[in-house]
């Protein structure tokens, strides 16, 4: 049986996204930023968690890597990182690899937020 790494990994491999190597670098900075991250496949794409869903790429986003932090309302971002008005959800965008790499510190400080919050 598959392990959940392996779904995403076959995923990743079949889905053709412009900014492909754009959403492998934010995958990994997402992985590595805590252990206790998990993924799937949910909704169709990627998602993230810890104890509760965090986040989940946008497929329709061609422009740019678009990852939805669906109770991003919730997190502490003071570097601009996340975006959006929207009652809970937050996303966070990300146009180039150069770009991937300038928010490569603010994308880990989120994720590791995340499990904070959800240890209290």
């Amino acid at each position: 049986m598959k392990t959940e790494t392996e779904k995403v990994n076959e995923f990743m491999q079949k889905f053709n996204h412009p900014l492909q190597e754009e959403m492998d670098a934010v995958r990994e900075i997402i992985m590595k930023a805590n252990a206790s991250i998990g993924e799937h496949i949910k909704w169709g794409m990627p998602s993230f968690f810890y104890k509760n869903d965090m986040a989940t790429f946008a497929p329709k986003a061609k422009k740019y890597v678009q990852i939805v932090f669906h109770k991003g309302v919730l997190l502490d971002d003071g570097s601009g990182l996340l975006e959006g008005d929207h009652p809970e959800r937050r996303d966070a965008k990300f146009h180039n690899m150069e770009d991937v790499k300038a928010k490569q510190s603010n994308l880990g400080k989120v994720v590791n937020n995340w499990v904070k919050i959800m240890n209290q």
